[in-house]
């Protein structure tokens, strides 16, 4: 539920900025009647990344076997990937989104800004469902998964309509760090959820990498909700083999530091610049 609610909240934010930056800049240009193509662009975005998601956890549900397996191993693998790749752009991207997305509406055809919205949204939502399906298979109930996956998502239209009645008085700098590095520990799990799944496609059983690093038979690190909630975002697990935590560190710790170094670098003066820029909507 941990990381449904923390996918959602990220990506439903996301979302909800770029409907906020083209909702102000409309009406900060006297074009608010054109503010219906914004919304239909979005709606029509939703209904399809719903259909898609509905359809793709129909034909993934009850796999069995190896194929089980090979899917659950790849969908982690590919989450993994998608997800590193959204946090660096985000970041990269952040200062320069709503001048971005301006420039778009301006040299756009009224009815075009209805394709800007649904494709800016479309590329959220089917991100959330890959992640999604990540999630699940790291928790023990997809009831969880999707409470905590709505949780999100209204919080995030929550700040969303936050950042539109405030404009650039809303400073989302620190939120998106501290997202991002919990979304890197959850990416991390998913290497080791990756590893685990492919090692048993293959029927690997024998061997150092293979045996347990730890065993916990007992107590809230082994099961229970707070088992759950640490295997869910953190990737937890009460017995994992060695290549999967090796895999686990061996993705966190270059990649988190990646991160971190490009967070910091620089005068203070410029990651200020940055911080207003990411939440200036106008």
């Amino acid at each position: 539920m941990a990381a449904s609610f923390l996918i959602t909240l990220r990506e439903g934010l996301e979302a909800s900025l770029i409907i906020a930056i083209l909702l102000t800049y409309l009406q900060k240009t006297n074009r608010w009647a054109d503010a219906r193509y914004v919304w239909n662009g979005a709606a029509a975005a939703i209904g399809v990344c719903v259909v898609a998601g509905t359809v793709i956890f129909v034909v993934l549900d009850g796999l069995k076997g190896k194929l089980e397996y090979a899917v659950e191993g790849f969908i982690a693998l590919f989450a993994m990937a998608v997800l590193t790749h959204m946090i660096f752009w985000m970041r990269a991207n952040a200062r320069t989104l709503g001048k971005d997305l301006r420039d778009k509406v301006d040299r756009s055809a009224t009815s075009a800004i209805a394709i800007i919205a649904f494709v800016a949204v479309a590329r959220e939502g089917l991100e959330t469902v890959l992640f999604l399906l990540s999630a699940k298979t790291e928790t023990a109930s997809g009831s969880q998964v999707v409470f905590g996956g709505i949780l999100g998502l209204l919080l995030s239209v929550v700040i969303g309509i936050a950042v539109y009645r405030s404009g650039n008085r809303l400073n989302l700098k620190s939120f998106f760090n501290v997202t991002a590095v919990l979304l890197l520990l959850f990416a991390a799990g998913l290497a080791g959820k990756a590893v685990h799944e492919l090692r048993e496609l293959i029927a690997w059983e024998d061997g150092w990498l293979v045996q347990p690093m730890w065993t916990i038979e007992s107590g809230v690190w082994s099961s229970g909700t707070f088992y759950d909630f640490m295997r869910g975002l953190f990737g937890w697990h009460q017995s994992p083999e060695n290549i999967r935590v090796i895999a686990y560190f061996s993705y966190l710790v270059p990649v988190l530091a990646l991160y971190l170094r490009g967070g910091t670098s620089g005068s203070s003066r410029a990651a200020a610049e940055e911080g207003k820029e990411t939440a200036q909507v106008v």
